[in-house]
C-alpha cells in the first residue's frame, strides 16, 4: 500500500511475512498464493506491499539461480504484490516449535550474517518495483548481550562486518541504481536494547546506509518515550530506515493474582518474551522471558509490566491486560506526521498469531487473513488521520 505524504513523497505500508512459516523458495511461493494475495483481495486493493522474509535456504535458492529471482519478481507482479523491504532479522528456523534465543544467531560477529545480509541486499535490488529506487532491510541489533559483552574481540568484529556491508551497499547502488539501506533493530536483551543504545555504535560505523529500524513493540517494552526517542535519532542524524508497527503486552497492576493469571496465558514455549518494568526511580528492570517474571522474584511488581509479545494491533487483549497501541500511535505521529517523513517504509509485524492463547488464535487460513487485513486497515486509518493520502 502506498501513501502520498503532504510533502509529496511516497510512504509505503506493508505487512511482514515472517508470520507465515517458510524456509524454502517453494514455501515462499505458497505464502504468496495462500496468504498474501488473499489479504490483498480482502482489502480490495489492486496492490499490496509485503515485507518479505527470506530464510537462508530460500535466499540461497534465489542467489544461485537468477532465473528463480526473475520468476519470483514476475509472480509478485502477477499477484498484485510488491516488495520494498525485507525482514533480515531471523536467519532460519523462525517457524520452529522453539525459537527463543536461536533467533539471534548468527550475529554480526559471525561472517555468515554478513554474507546473508549481502545476499538479501542483492536480491532486494532485483525485487524492487521499477519505479522504486530505495529498499530497506531490518536486521538484529548486532547480537544478544551474552556472550558478546564478555568477548573483547566481539565489538571489533561486528564493527568491521557492518562497515564492510556499507561498502558493499555502495557498490551495489553504483551497479544497479538501487539504494539499499539497513536498519539495526533495537530489542530488549540485545547489545542494542534501546534506540539510545544505537547512537554510539552507529556513530562509530558512520555509514549513511546503516541506520536503525524502530520497532514500536520493542520501543514500548523498554518504556522508551516515542517522541523523545525519535527526536533524538533525528537530531543525531541517524536515519530511520524503516519502522515496524507492533504492540506489546501491557499489565498495569502485575501484583494482582488475576493479572498474573492473565499474563500466564501468554507465556508460551516458542518465542522469547522479554519482560520489563520501570521503577519509580526510573531504573529499568527486566527478565529474559515472561515465565521467569511470573515465577521468580527478579521483577518488581508494583509498577506496570510490559512483555515483548506482538499482540494484534486491532485486537488488544481483554482486561485486565491491554496493549501498547498508544506508543505506536505516538511513534507514527512523530515518524510520518510532521512536515517531512522520517522514514518511508512502514511494516506491520505481528508474527505471534499462532502463539496467542488458544482462544485468541486464528483457527483457519481465512481467519488469519481477516486478522492481517484488519491490522493493515487500522494502520491505514492512522496514516489517513495524519494527513497521508492512500494511492491506488
Amino acid at each position: 500500500m502506498r501513501f502520498r505524504h503532504p510533502d509529496g513523497s511516497t510512504v509505503h505500508l506493508a505487512y511482514c511475512t515472517n508470520v507465515h512459516s517458510a524456509e524454502t523458495l517453494d514455501g515462499v511461493r505458497a505464502q504468496l498464493r495462500d496468504h498474501c494475495e488473499p489479504v490483498r483481495r480482502r482489502l480490495g486493493r489492486d496492490r499490496l506491499g509485503i515485507g518479505l522474509w527470506l530464510a537462508r535456504d530460500a535466499a540461497r535458492a534465489l542467489t544461485d539461480d537468477p532465473s528463480e529471482l526473475r520468476s519470483l519478481r514476475a509472480e509478485l507482479d502477477r499477484r498484485g504484490l510488491e516488495v520494498v523491504t525485507l525482514n533480515g532479522f531471523p536467519y532460519r528456523g523462525f517457524g520452529a516449535d522453539e525459537v527463543k534465543y536461536r533467533v539471534y544467531r548468527p550475529d554480526w560477529t559471525d561472517p555468515e550474517r554478513l554474507a546473508h545480509t549481502t545476499a538479501l541486499a542483492r536480491l532486494l535490488a532485483g525485487l524492487l518495483p521499477d519505479d522504486v529506487t530505495e529498499g530497506t532491510i531490518s536486521t538484529l541489533p548486532i547480537a544478544w548481550r551474552t556472550p558478546f559483552a564478555s568477548d573483547p574481540e566481539a565489538a571489533g568484529l561486528a564493527h568491521t562486518a557492518l562497515t564492510t556491508l556499507g561498502e558493499r551497499l555502495d557498490a551495489l547502488a553504483e551497479l544497479t541504481g538501487k539504494s539499499i539501506r539497513i536498519g539495526l533493530e533495537p530489542e530488549p536483551g540485545c547489545t542494542i536494547e534501546t534506540t539510545a543504545d544505537a547512537h554510539t555504535p552507529l556513530a562509530a560505523i558512520g555509514h549513511p546506509r546503516i541506520g536503525i529500524c524502530v520497532d514500536t513493540c520493542h520501543l514500548a517494552t523498554s518504556f522508551e518515550d516515542p517522541e523523545t526517542a525519535v527526536d533524538a535519532l533525528d537530531a543525531a542524524g541517524i536515519r530511520v530506515a524503516k519502522a515496524q508497527l507492533s504492540a506489546a503486552l501491557h499489565a498495569e497492576h502485575p501484583h494482582l493474582p488475576e493479572v498474573r493469571s492473565a499474563l500466564a496465558a501468554f507465556a508460551e514455549p516458542r518465542f522469547l518474551h522479554q519482560t520489563r518494568t520501570r521503577a519509580a526511580t526510573g531504573a529499568l528492570h527486566g527478565t529474559d522471558d515472561l515465565d521467569e517474571a511470573l515465577t521468580g522474584p527478579a521483577l518488581p511488581d508494583r509498577t506496570p509490566w510490559r512483555a515483548h509479545f506482538h499482540v494484534p494491533l486491532h485486537a488488544p487483549p481483554t482486561p485486565p491486560l491491554t496493549s501498547t497501541l498508544p506508543v505506536l500511535r505516538s511513534a507514527l505521529t512523530r515518524l510520518v506526521g510532521g512536515p517531512r517523513p522520517l522514514t518511508a517504509h512502514l511494516e506491520v509485524e505481528t508474527y505471534t498469531w499462532q502463539a496467542l492463547p488458544a482462544a485468541l488464535r486464528p483457527r483457519s487460513r481465512a481467519q488469519l487473513t481477516d486478522g492481517i487485513a484488519a491490522e493493515l486497515t487500522l494502520a491505514r486509518d492512522l496514516l489517513s488521520d495524519l494527513g497521508l493520502k492512500e494511492l491506488p
